[in-house]
């Protein structure tokens, strides 16, 4: 194995790992919204606003960490990254009001910017015949969203049994066990990257003036790509955060499942992303979009409808009920389950986009659509409270996400035909293959 092949290896499984944990930060507070609740009194939209607060930070910054690590180089990016995280992620434990928690969220936030950093570094020290599996192994670490759903699945007393209790002499017991956990997790993260990391560093934009690092952003694709993002990346975010509340309160059952069928929807949804690299290579990236809005629009549309009957009002006066529906919680969660697989295949074809496209801007581009992916995910939460507030059904959630994937699969179908018109313009106005084609056939 040559010394740079060693380094891209290297590179790989630090950035990977960084990355899950960092993720299992950001999204901490989908799992302990429940218990947060309970301390702090809040309703429905201010806990929404936990998790959406530390969303839109973890997506304001992609675009220009994706910049500064072509500029500057993944490693010092990340080592910087995963210390200041622990900073805010300490303070964390010991919050004790509202909007100090609002505040540190925010902060703590700040960990979901690692993905255009390794998405950048990954490019940089990987050949292209290897990068689009190089790319979906780290992005497969999305799956730290389940960490801290599986250490409560694991260990289910990790809360109620700390609780009233100090480490240390430092860290509080309960919930903010998690944040003390990951406080410590993410210093020696860092540790292990300043020192295993290879220190001659792989910069793939150095001296490239800024404006045309960012001269692809104008492009109507790249756009086009972000809102794909949003709702394959972004709704996986919401739902990550989201699901938990949602199967405690409306299947009546504990936390420790709520986390565990969570878990069912943030694996695929995370491991199956190589997997939809591969599909786009084999496939064509085009055509597993296509099936992942298809997949997406079905489920979604299924679990958008509330449960209820038909009353049909008789000329007598008299009603009658009919064809009652009702979406039970093993259909919930298979239903649940496909969703993550196209959200965790689409994902991937998304990317498979950039280095094809823009091969020597991946790190503006890729922070770009990474920004609007995770900015989909700040906006969807507090969303979702708002539309279950304003209609009484919870399935409002879905309907929410059916929306945003049919607006996505439109614009991509009309660029699609737009583009085979201008290709094939003799082709316009036909249904089929013209007559003499057929004919030969």
């Amino acid at each position: 194995m040559t010394t740079q092949a060693r380094g891209a290896t290297r590179v790989l499984a630090l950035s990977t790992t960084a990355f899950t944990l960092m993720f299992a930060v950001w999204l901490m507070f989908g799992i302990l919204g429940v218990p947060i609740q309970k301390e702090f009194g809040l309703t429905d939209v201010q806990l929404s606003w936990v998790s959406a607060v530390a969303v839109l930070n973890g997506s304001l910054w992609r675009l220009p960490a994706g910049i500064l690590t072509d500029r500057v180089g993944g490693r010092l990016v990340t080592i910087a990254m995963l210390f200041l995280t622990a900073i805010p992620a300490f303070f964390l434990t010991r919050v004790g009001s509202y909007g100090a928690l609002l505040v540190l969220a925010f902060l703590v936030g700040f960990a979901g910017n690692l993905f255009s950093v390794g998405i950048a570094w990954n490019s940089a020290w990987t050949s292209k015949d290897r990068q689009g599996f190089a790319l979906g192994v780290f992005g497969a670490g999305n799956v730290g969203a389940s960490v801290t759903k599986l250490l409560l699945v694991l260990f289910p007393a990790i809360i109620s049994g700390t609780a009233g209790h100090v480490y240390f002499g430092i860290f509080d017991g309960g919930w903010r066990i998690f944040p003390a956990i990951y406080t410590v997790a993410l210093i020696a993260t860092g540790l292990l990257v300043l020192f295993v990391a290879p220190r001659q560093d792989r910069i793939a934009g150095a001296g490239k003036p800024i404006g045309e690092m960012l001269a692809p952003l104008k492009h109507v694709r790249v756009w086009r790509f972000s809102l794909y993002y949003a709702a394959v990346f972004g709704a996986y975010v919401a739902l990550a955060a989201w699901l938990p509340k949602y199967y405690v309160e409306n299947f009546d059952i504990p936390l420790r499942e709520a986390a565990l069928l969570t878990a069912i929807f943030i694996f695929p949804a995370s491991l199956l992303r190589p997997v939809g690299g591969w599909f786009s290579d084999r496939f064509g990236a085009r055509r597993v979009m296509y099936w992942t809005f298809g997949a997406m629009l079905v489920t979604t549309g299924i679990l958008m409808m509330p449960n209820g009957h038909l009353v049909i009002a008789h000329p007598d006066g008299t009603q009658s009920s009919h064809l009652a529906y009702a979406i039970g919680l093993v259909p919930f969660v298979i239903l649940v389950f496909l969703l993550g697989c196209a959200m965790g295949i689409g994902k991937a074809a998304v990317y498979k986009h950039i280095p094809e496209y823009f091969p020597d801007n991946v790190g503006s581009v890729g922070g770009l659509v990474g920004m609007f992916g995770g900015l989909g995910g700040f906006a969807l939460p507090p969303l979702f409270a708002y539309t279950k507030q304003w209609s009484g059904f919870p399935s409002s959630t879905f309907f929410v996400l059916f929306v945003l994937t049919a607006v996505c699969a439109v614009w991509m179908h009309l660029t699609v035909v737009h583009m085979l018109h201008e290709n094939s313009p003799t082709l316009a106005r036909h249904l089929e293959a013209p007559a003499d084609a057929t004919a030969s056939r």
